[in-house]
C-alpha cells in the first residue's frame, strides 16, 4: 500500500497534499476497514482549496515529518475536500457545533472505524499558541483516550449521534405568513450596520439571503431605511477592500467592520449572489456604480472562472507564493513606477494608497473615502490605471484556481447570469449561462442519476439536494428567459429524482443526501442557510413554479407539505432562514407576468424585456402564444390579445391586471400588483 493515497484524486484540495509525508487516504471504504483492522481512530481532515488557514495547517504539521510520524502511527488520517464532499462536511461540522465549538475550516475530526465522531477541533498550532493546545499535543492525548478511555469515546460517540440524527424540531406557534416575513425584516433591520453596511461588528460576510430580505420588504412597503440598508451594504462591498478593483470579482468576506481587508479567496458561490442582489438593486435604482460592479463581475466570471467543459469553476485561492493576497496588493512605490506621475497622484487619492499601506506594509486598493463615482473624465482616466496595473498583475504568480466543476454552485451562477442578461439585454451573458447549464447536462447528469462534481473528465460523487435545487431554479429561469419547453422538462425531471431518492416521508422536507449515499452515519436535513441558499428553501420557491407553469397538483401540495414541515425550525430563527422566508413570499405572493401573442413579434420581445427591467424577486414569467396553453384553472386562462396586438397580463394569486400592450405602463402596474 502506498503511503499516501492522494495521487489518483481529482480534487486540486487533495492533490495539494499528495506529497505530505502523512499516510492521506481519501474518504471511503478502505480507510474504514483500515481502521477497523488496525484499530485506529480516523483522523478526519476537512478543508478547501482556497482556505488561508488550511494551508497554514498543512505547512505547519502535515509537511511537517515528526508531526506526520504521530498521525501515520496513531490514526488512520482521512483527508476530505468540503467542496467535493459536503454531505461528509456537513455531519462533521454539525458535529462540532455539538460539542459547543464554533466551527470553521480546516475541521479537525476524531472518529472511531465506524465513523463515528468523538473530538474535534478546528485549527491547531503546531506549538501551543493563544491559548490553543499544540497539534502534537493534540494528536497523543487523543491516541491515549482512544485506547485507555474506551468508555469515555463510547459516551461521546452515542450522545452526538443521537444529537445529530435525533434534532429537536420546534413547534411551529403558529402558520408562517407575510406578517411574519415583514416582522423578521424589521428585526434584521435592527442588526444592521447602519455606517459600513453588512451585519454589527466583524467579521463582515455579505450574507446575501438576508439583505435579500430587507429588499423585498423596501418592495413591498417603501420604507426608506430597507432601502439605505441595502444600498449602503452594496456601496460599501462595491468600493471596498473586499472587491477587487482591478480583476473584478468579490471575495468571501472582510475580516474587519468596514470591508476594507478580505479573506482573498473568491468563490463563485458568493459572487453569483451578489451579482443576483445588484441586479435586482440595480432593477429599481439604476444605480451607475452598481452596473459598472455588475458588468465587471460578468467580465472576470467569463474571462477566469469557466472551466474546460464550459461549466463554471469553484474558486480562486487566497494565497500565492505562501502568502495570503501577496497577488492583489500594492505599495506606492510599485504604482508610481508604472504610472505617469499626475496619473499615479490621482489613482493612489482615490484608491487610498499610501506610503505606509493599509495592511501590512501594502495597500489593498478601495475607494471606501468616497462611494460615489467621480466624474466621467476622472472614471475614465482610472479606468486606463487600471489597465495598466492589471496587465502589471497578471505577470504575478497567480494564485491558485480551484477549476473543479460543482453542480450547486453551478446553478447559482447561470441564474444569477441568466437573469442579469435578460436585465441587461446582453445575450452574451445569457450565453454563458445556456453553455454552462447545456455542460452540466452532458458531464454530470447522466441516465437517472446527478452527480455533484466534474474535474478532469471525471463525474464524481451522488449530487446533494441543493445540487437539485439549484440546477432546477436554473432550468425555470432560462426556461422563462429562452421560452424554451426543454428547460421546464429539465425541471420537472430534476423535481422527479429529487422527489424519489431525497423526499424525508415521515417529517417531510428534502434531506440534504440520497438514501443511496453511502459510507454516511445520518442524513441531515434542514430548511437553515450555510454559504449558499438552502436547498429547502430554495425548492420551496421552485415548486411554487412549477405548479404555476404546469398546473399539477402535486407541486402545490409538496409547496405547502415544505412549509409545514419547516415552520417550527423557521420561527424559532429567522435569520439563519432568509432565504425561506424569501422563497415563501414567492409561494405566496408569486407575481406572474403572462405574454399572450407571437413569440418572436418585436411588440412580444418590447413587453418581455420591460418585465425583466423591473426589481420583481417573486417573478414568474410565461410566454404563450394563446392563453389555451395555459394550465387548467390559471388566473390568465382565456384572456385575449387586447386588439390584435400582443398582450401581457400580470397575476397574482387569481386576480390578473387589466391588458397591458405599452411596455412603458408595466413598471406602475407591477407596483400596484405587487403592492
Amino acid at each position: 500500500m502506498a503511503d499516501n493515497l492522494l495521487a489518483h484524486e481529482t480534487s486540486p484540495y487533495l492533490l495539494q497534499h499528495k506529497d505530505n509525508p502523512v499516510h492521506w487516504m481519501p474518504w471511503g471504504d478502505e480507510a474504514f476497514a483500515r481502521a477497523s483492522a488496525e484499530n485506529k481512530p480516523i483522523l478526519l481532515s476537512v478543508g478547501y482549496a482556497a482556505c488561508h488557514w488550511c494551508h497554514v495547517m498543512a505547512h505547519e504539521s502535515f509537511e511537517d515529518p515528526g508531526t506526520a510520524d504521530l498521525m501515520n502511527e496513531h490514526f488512520i488520517s482521512v483527508k476530505v475536500d468540503r467542496e467535493e464532499r459536503p454531505d461528509v462536511d456537513r455531519i462533521y461540522m454539525d458535529a462540532l457545533h455539538r460539542l459547543g465549538e464554533q466551527g470553521g475550516w480546516p475541521l479537525t475530526m476524531f472518529l472511531t472505524p465506524e465513523g463515528d465522531p468523538f473530538w474535534g477541533g478546528t485549527y491547531f498550532p503546531k506549538e501551543t499558541l493563544y491559548g490553543r493546545p499544540s497539534f502534537r499535543h493534540v494528536l497523543t492525548e487523543i491516541a491515549r483516550i482512544y485506547h485507555e478511555e474506551h468508555d469515555k469515546v463510547r459516551h461521546n460517540t452515542q450522545a452526538l449521534r443521537d444529537a445529530i440524527a435525533n434534532p429537536v424540531t420546534p413547534e411551529a406557534p403558529a402558520p408562517l405568513a407575510m406578517p411574519i416575513v415583514a416582522e423578521a425584516a424589521r428585526h434584521a433591520l435592527r442588526l444592521v450596520d447602519r455606517d459600513n453596511g453588512g451585519i454589527q461588528g466583524a467579521p463582515k460576510f455579505p450574507q446575501t439571503p438576508l439583505f435579500s430580505l430587507l429588499w423585498r420588504n423596501w418592495l413591498r412597503t417603501r420604507e426608506p431605511d430597507y432601502r439605505e440598508a441595502v444600498e449602503t451594504t452594496l456601496f460599501n462591498i462595491c468600493q471596498g477592500g473586499i472587491y477587487d478593483h482591478l480583476g473584478g470579482g468579490f471575495s468571501r468576506y472582510a475580516v474587519d467592520n468596514a470591508w476594507l481587508v478580505p479573506h482573498f479567496e473568491k468563490m463563485l458561490y458568493d459572487n453569483a449572489q451578489l451579482l443576483e442582489l445588484m441586479m435586482l438593486v440595480w432593477q429599481d435604482t439604476d444605480e451607475p456604480l452598481l452596473r459598472l460592479r455588475i458588468e465587471e463581475t460578468v467580465d472576470w466570471v467569463s474571462r477566469e472562472m469557466i472551466a474546460e467543459s464550459g461549466a463554471f469553476a469553484a474558486s480562486l485561492d487566497a494565497d500565492s507564493e505562501g502568502e495570503e493576497g501577496r497577488y492583489y496588493v500594492w505599495t506606492r512605490d510599485e504604482i508610481e513606477a508604472l504610472l505617469e506621475p499626475d496619473l499615479a497622484e490621482l489613482f493612489c487619492r482615490v484608491y487610498n494608497v499610501t506610503p505606509e499601506g493599509n495592511w501590512e506594509g501594502k495597500t489593498i486598493l478601495n475607494r471606501l473615502g468616497s462611494l460615489a463615482l467621480a466624474d466621467p473624465e476622472t472614471e475614465h482616466r482610472l479606468a486606463e490605471a487600471r489597465d495598466i496595473l492589471l496587465a502589471h498583475r497578471n505577470k504575478r504568480v497567480r494564485p491558485g484556481w480551484d477549476d473543479k466543476v460543482l453542480a450547486d454552485w453551478n446553478g447559482l451562477m447561470i441564474a444569477a447570469l441568466a437573469n442579469a442578461g435578460a436585465a441587461f439585454a446582453r445575450p452574451d451573458w445569457i450565453e454563458l449561462a445556456v453553455r454552462a447549464f447545456d455542460a452540466i447536462r452532458r458531464h454530470l447528469w447522466t441516465q437517472d442519476r446527478l452527480h455533484h462534481g466534474l474535474r478532469l473528465g471525471q463525474a464524481r460523487h451522488p449530487a446533494t439536494a441543493d445540487d437539485f435545487a439549484h440546477l432546477i431554479r436554473a432550468a425555470i429561469v432560462l426556461h422563462e428567459i429562452t421560452a424554451e419547453q426543454a428547460y421546464l422538462d429539465d425541471a420537472e425531471r430534476l423535481a422527479d429524482m429529487l422527489d424519489r431518492d431525497y423526499w424525508d416521508t415521515e417529517k417531510g422536507g428534502y434531506f440534504f443526501t440520497s438514501a443511496r449515499t453511502e459510507h454516511l452515519i445520518t442524513r441531515l436535513r434542514t430548511a437553515q442557510d450555510d454559504a449558499t441558499p438552502n436547498g429547502n428553501a430554495t425548492m420551496l420557491a421552485n415548486l411554487a413554479r412549477l405548479h404555476a407553469l404546469t398546473g399539477k397538483i402535486a407541486y402545490r401540495d409538496r409547496t405547502q407539505a415544505l412549509i409545514d414541515a419547516f415552520t417550527g425550525e423557521v420561527l424559532a430563527n429567522v435569520f439563519a432562514h432568509a432565504s425561506f422566508l424569501n422563497a415563501f413570499e414567492d409561494a405566496a405572493e408569486l407575481v406572474q407576468a403572462v405574454t399572450v401573442g407571437p413569440p418572436d413579434a418585436p411588440e412580444t420581445r418590447a413587453l418581455r424585456q420591460a418585465v425583466f427591467a423591473q426589481s420583481i424577486p417573486a417573478r414568474l414569467l410565461m410566454s404563450i402564444a394563446d392563453t389555451s396553453h395555459l394550465p387548467d384553472g390559471h388566473p390568465a386562462a382565456g384572456k385575449p390579445m387586447k386588439d390584435g396586438k400582443p398582450t401581457l397580463y400580470l397575476c397574482r394569486g387569481q386576480h390578473c391586471s387589466l391588458p397591458i400592450t405599452d411596455p412603458a405602463s408595466l413598471a406602475d402596474a407591477f407596483r400596484i400588483v405587487s403592492g
